[in-house]
């Protein structure tokens, strides 16, 4: 075990490397987030599909070709501003929390054992996930083809649904986030050591690939339902008048009775492509 002295030190390099670790993450979820903004955008009007109602529904390739018909190429970029804002905040805080984390774990319990680990990237997940919440609302209401913009989304937002509004979903998103880093981190600590054992790949690239393929698929099965709550939630509209979903729960509730189990599914196929 290190001494204290050595714990003390590498505390007090900690937050120049969180500080670097925000910036370069911060600019890589953005980049990231470019990129992969339409399908993005696809994947909430998959969420959003037979709302309340049984019935068959339309693929991704289906919708992505409406949403060129109909809107043009500029659809598939709806809500990009707050989706890059989001990306670069969420992004760098979640990534530049986890050191700190980890190390004031150590102070405390003197281990940064697996479980040490799991918990700091889940805890600074749901955190940075809870401080960029609104930006995340702001996304998917403008990703539904809002014509008022982003300032007069926000204006909408605020005096007809309170400033309480721009945190609608935080709970399951602070889910989903937590449950994400736990899966993702087990999942490919577990494949890579797998496929060490009963395959002939080496470490490297190849092993690196497939495991982080089993932890993204894995991910995906895990957080889906979440997230579609949470892509719920965020678009429910008027917190003043009646509402379809109280909580997430009853979310959850409600949508399992009306479109079926198989709605908490809903987008996955392009989730795999969106994990953080």
């Amino acid at each position: 075990m290190d001494s204290k002295d050595d714990r003390d030190k590498e505390w007090s390099t900690s937050l120049p490397y969180a500080l670097c670790h925000f910036s370069t993450s911060g600019g890589a979820v953005a980049v990231a987030t470019a990129f992969t903004h339409p399908l993005d955008v696809v994947k909430v009007r998959l969420q959003m599909q037979l709302l309340g109602q049984r019935g068959p529904l339309v693929g991704m390739g289906e919708t992505f070709g409406r949403i060129i018909k109909v809107e043009g190429v500029r659809g598939l970029y709806l809500g990009l501003v707050p989706a890059l804002t989001r990306s670069t905040l969420y992004g760098g805080l979640r990534l530049g929390l986890y050191q700190p984390c980890k190390y004031l774990s150590d102070l405390m319990v003197g281990s940064t054992n697996i479980f040490v680990k799991i918990a700091s990237g889940a805890f600074s997940g749901a955190l940075a996930t809870a401080l960029t919440n609104p930006m995340e609302v702001l996304k998917v209401r403008l990703q539904m083809n809002s014509r008022r913009g982003l300032t007069g989304e926000i204006h909408k937002i605020i005096s007809e649904e309170g400033f309480r509004a721009l945190w609608k979903g935080v709970g399951p998103a602070m889910t989903r986030a937590g449950a994400l880093t736990a899966s993702q981190l087990v999942t490919y600590d577990e494949s890579k050591q797998a496929l060490l054992k009963w395959t002939h790949l080496e470490e490297g690239f190849h092993l690196h690939l497939i495991s982080s393929f089993v932890a993204g698929t894995v991910g995906t099965l895990v957080t889906a339902p979440v997230d579609m709550l949470k892509t719920r939630l965020m678009l429910q509209q008027d917190s003043r008048g009646p509402r379809i979903y109280r909580n997430v729960f009853h979310c959850a509730y409600q949508v399992v009775l009306t479109e079926g189990a198989g709605a908490l599914y809903k987008g996955t196929g392009v989730l795999p492509l969106l994990q953080e």
